[in-house]
């Protein structure tokens, strides 16, 4: 056997040797074209770095401020000015246009879905919820529960329910998981589906008993049992 491996040895390295030339020859024969591609790479990354912080960074500085207003139009439930602004103030849909490329602007989209939500335009609530970018651990999880709400206003349940546990599936925690479980098990009631809606009942009590939800959630699971029953 050791005579079999000094045999192999002079190969291997013999191998090795001529996929060292063969590199080395390749670099040689292409060495304009890899430095032209190192320069272009180098050079992407340093306009990349230059706009992010002499365009993107201000740009987002100015959205948070132009934002402001339309903020508080929306925390006191001004949601039309809170889209289109007030005439000397930006609204949500401006945000959008003029600093769409922005955390900010992002935001925005989150902004005018629930705005629209809450002014029962569940279909334009849709479309600008699916443009929004999650980042947000709650606001995330709220983004794809309200998306579940408009869906359940046009009666498509069963997209209703694929967004709340969407919502209960981001990021879980205390708080959003165990709502958005229970909305979902509400759905799956609405389509006498009681099997599933206690799965997600069980799991509520199990999982998250000290939530809101939680303490209440035996007479949501004794109520399915008795449908499912019967």
């Amino acid at each position: 056997m050791a005579k079999k491996k000094s045999t192999q040895a002079p190969e291997q390295l013999e191998a090795f040797e001529s996929a060292l030339t063969r590199s080395e020859r390749f670099i040689e024969d292409n060495q304009k074209i890899l430095s032209t591609l190192v320069l272009v790479i180098l050079g992407a990354v340093a306009i990349f770095l230059g706009v992010k912080r002499f365009y993107i960074k201000p740009l987002q500085e100015e959205a948070l401020s132009q934002m402001f207003v339309a903020e508080q139009y929306f925390e006191a439930d001004s949601f039309n000015l809170a889209l289109m602004g007030d005439g000397s103030n930006y609204g949500f849909l401006d945000i959008i246009d003029e600093y769409g490329i922005t955390k900010s602007g992002n935001l925005a989209r989150y902004y005018t879905g629930i705005s629209y939500l809450h002014l029962e335009d569940y279909e334009e609530a849709i479309r600008y919820l699916k443009k929004y970018k999650p980042k947000d651990k709650l606001v995330g999880a709220v983004s794809y529960g309200a998306m579940g709400d408009a869906y359940w206003e046009l009666q498509e349940t069963g997209k209703a329910i694929e967004n709340y546990l969407k919502a209960a599936e981001y990021k879980k925690n205390d708080f959003t998981t165990p709502m958005y479980l229970l909305k979902a098990g509400y759905a799956y009631e609405s389509l006498g589906e009681f099997e599933k809606a206690l799965k997600l009942y069980e799991r509520i009590k199990k999982e998250y008993p000290e939530s809101t939800e939680g303490r209440n959630i035996d007479k949501n699971i004794t109520k399915v049992e008795m449908l499912r029953n019967q």
